[in-house]
């Protein structure tokens, strides 16, 4: 999705995270920076992230990012870094994303190869964050059809632009 989002607007700049899990089977190389447990807290405890936190045992950030001129930026975060980020940028639009279904959620999980028990984990953690996260989105988006999505999205960005 997030590719089809970034060919759909050149304008749109997209950064990358950087994370200690393991790299997926099948996910392609470049879908954040993996770096140990080590790397990663030494870059956070240098004020290196605009966001960071942990999800799950895994740590998760953004490293401050450096776009090119005139390209609006791209977060793919948890609600705990879209804290983070609208407390640092209180300007920023927060889109939430949010799976059809609970069914399909786990459909999409065991999709991409995820085991079991890390599924039940995340599926409970997306029932903790929901209300928070809905009360600080300025958008809410069923991803139930992707075409649809990115277009919402790309309205969402166009309206965004339009209001500066």
């Amino acid at each position: 999705m997030i590719r089809r989002l970034l060919g759909s607007d050149p304008w749109l700049w997209l950064s990358r995270s950087w994370t200690t899990r393991a790299r997926r089977q099948g996910e392609a190389p470049d879908a954040y920076t993996y770096v140990t447990r080590e790397e990663f807290e030494a870059r956070r405890d240098q004020g290196g992230f605009l966001e960071w936190a942990e999800i799950l045992g895994e740590l998760y950030g953004t490293p401050w990012p450096s776009p090119p001129a005139g390209c609006d930026v791209v977060l793919e975060i948890d609600v705990q870094g879209a804290r983070q980020v609208l407390a640092e940028h209180p300007d920023a639009i927060c889109v939430l994303l949010v799976a059809p279904s609970e069914e399909v959620q786990v459909a999409r999980l065991r999709g991409r190869g995820d085991p079991e028990d890390h599924i039940r984990r995340r599926v409970e953690l997306g029932r903790r964050e929901a209300d928070e996260a809905r009360h600080i989105a300025h958008h809410v988006i069923v991803n139930d059809d992707l075409d649809a999505t990115v277009d919402r999205l790309l309205a969402i960005i166009e309206a965004g632009r339009a209001a500066v």
